[in-house]
């Protein structure tokens, strides 16, 4: 009966076992977009966990980020006519 000549080392036997514990993940879809992700984890793409909203998306920072400049642009335009109106007011007294 044939013998190994020379013991296997420890890390040729470990490199043999190493893959046993690799697992193919399960993905599943979002309930909202339909995007695939990972189970029990919040979408990426809408932020919604079990079809509730729990985390702000870089979309929703975005819009927010364009409403909150549109408001500012709006205000500073206003104030400008504010203070034209003032000067003209002024003008006219005098």
């Amino acid at each position: 009966m044939p013998v190994p000549k020379r013991k296997r080392s420890r890390r040729r036997r470990d490199m043999r076992f190493a893959n046993k514990g690799i697992k193919v993940k399960a993905i599943t879809q979002c309930k909202t977009c339909n995007e695939p992700i990972m189970p029990h984890v919040a979408c990426k793409n809408c932020g919604h966990y079990k079809g509730i909203k729990v985390m702000t998306t870089k979309a929703d920072r975005a819009t927010k980020r364009g409403s909150d400049k549109r408001r500012l642009a709006q205000q500073a335009k206003a104030q400008r006519m504010q203070a034209a109106a003032s000067a003209q007011n002024d003008e006219s007294q005098d």
